[in-house]
Formats: C-alpha cells, structure tokens, sequence
C-alpha cells in the first residue's frame, strides 16, 4: 500500500525540526569542529542530528534506505534490482556547517524522499528561524515560520528589470558566474548559505541560483523537491533535470530556476 504522502511529509517535517531544535542546543554553546577525511568541517551537531533523523526514518519507513551524509560505513544498496521502485532517502542533517561555525544563521536541515531519480518530496528546516519549508509536488510547496500556521507558496515571473541572483556564501566562484551571467539581466545579487537558496527561490523572493561548483546530493534534493513543488526546476547547464542516485552522489553543475531561467 502506497504511503499517504501528505502524512509522510508532516512526519518528516516533525523530524526535521526536532534536529533542527537539537542543532540550536549546539549552537548556543559556541560548537567546535574538526576535519573530515575530505576537509570538509564536521561537529558534534551534524552527528548527532545524523542519529536522530535516522533512527526515526528507519522507525517510519523500514523497508526505504537512507543516504545521509554522515552516516558511517557503506552507502546501502539502492540500485533498482535491490529496491524495487528505486525509493530512498537523501539526508544532510546539517547543510551549512560553516554558516554554522560562522554564526549567521544560514544553515538547514534537510530530508528529501527519491523515487527513480526524482525528488518527490522534501523537507529544509531553518534552525536559527525556526523556518520549515515542505513539498510533495506540483502545488504543495509551503512554508511555516515559527507560531505561524503553513501558507502556501509559488516561484514568482523573473521581473523584467532583471533576475535576482543568488550565490553560494562559503563556496562561491565569482569569475566562473560573472562569466555565467554576462548576457543575462541581472537586478541584484545576494549571498546566502545552504539549500536556504531554493527556498528563497520557491517563496518567490529570488529568481535563480547558478551552482558552478562541486554539490552533492544530499545538499540539493530537499531545496529541489520544495523548488519543484513551487513551481520551478532545477537543470544540468545543458537544459536536463537534474536527477538523483548517481554513481557517488555528485552533482554536475546546475540552475535552479523560477518561471523563467
């Protein structure tokens, strides 16, 4: 029997925000990190934010395997032949980790569910805003801010003044996107911090997010799911979605977009 969606994606907002509730702990306390084998900082928040989310997806949906980012060991077998129906979970328990070290705020949880290749709902918590963006499809993208009940939210038409654009904070590369973006009507630019970029592209209040650089993931499927569900997309440079369950989880470059890219 199929799950019904709307409950699974409360169930996975309910998780996210308690990971997101565990992180804050953390970070009232001043974190410290160290370096993971490929350099990239890891503290105590992510890891334990790892075990909470989980424990309880294994809890709610045993037979669906779960790659997260910090899960230790091999990555479980997702190939159709071993899970019919390709469905799994993509998990970064803590997007961001070095707006996390900084202190400003911009990082996520996210928890995204794949089936074959697509994001077909996902769920980015805001931690420091107390902030859950969700979707499951065409029309259901929302967003709760605090005490605040759900609104729904849209993409929004690129202005005819021109885009605004959103880069990545800590890994930017601004030769590679001048270059991008030179023959494009470009409003504003604006920095942000994690997959809080798809989320400001599905609430309607930015425009597009080129990702020239290295992305795994983990780090997109929850932003793209709430995108997709908004109404935009998120595309290969050369115009094809961007799909999911890739050998080693990197992303190739891509936009995510609104109306128009």
């Amino acid at each position: 029997m199929e799950p019904d969606h709307q409950h699974l994606l409360d169930a996975i907002g309910g998780i996210a925000e308690r990971a997101g509730a565990l992180i804050m702990d953390h970070y009232r306390d001043m974190p410290v990190a160290r370096l993971k084998a490929d350099a990239s900082p890891v503290t105590a928040a992510d890891e334990e934010a790892d075990r909470l989310i989980v424990e309880a997806l294994q809890r709610l949906t045993p037979e669906i395997p779960i790659i997260s980012e910090e899960a230790a060991g091999d990555k479980p077998d997702i190939s159709t032949g071993a899970n019919p129906g390709g469905r799994f979970w993509l998990v970064d328990p803590l997007d961001g980790t070095k707006e996390f070290l900084s202190g400003n705020g911009e990082f996520t949880v996210n928890i995204a569910l794949i089936v074959d290749g697509w994001p077909v709902m996902g769920v980015v918590n805001i931690p420091a805003l107390d902030t859950t963006y969700a979707g499951r499809g065409p029309g259901t993208a929302t967003v709760r801010r605090q005490a605040e009940p759900r609104r729904p939210i849209a993409v929004r038409k690129t202005p005819a003044g021109g885009a605004i654009v959103l880069a990545s904070r800590s890994h930017g590369d601004s030769p590679a996107l001048d270059a991008f973006l030179a023959k494009r009507p470009v409003l504003e630019r604006r920095i942000a911090g994690s997959s809080l970029k798809f989320c400001l592209i599905a609430e309607g209040v930015a425009d597009l997010y080129p990702r020239l650089g290295r992305t795994m993931e983990w780090d997109t499927a929850a932003g793209h799911a709430v995108l997709a569900s908004a109404g935009g997309g998120v595309t290969t440079l050369d115009g094809a979605d961007l799909r999911y369950g890739k050998p080693g989880f990197e992303n190739p470059h891509f936009i995510a977009h609104g109306q128009n890219r």
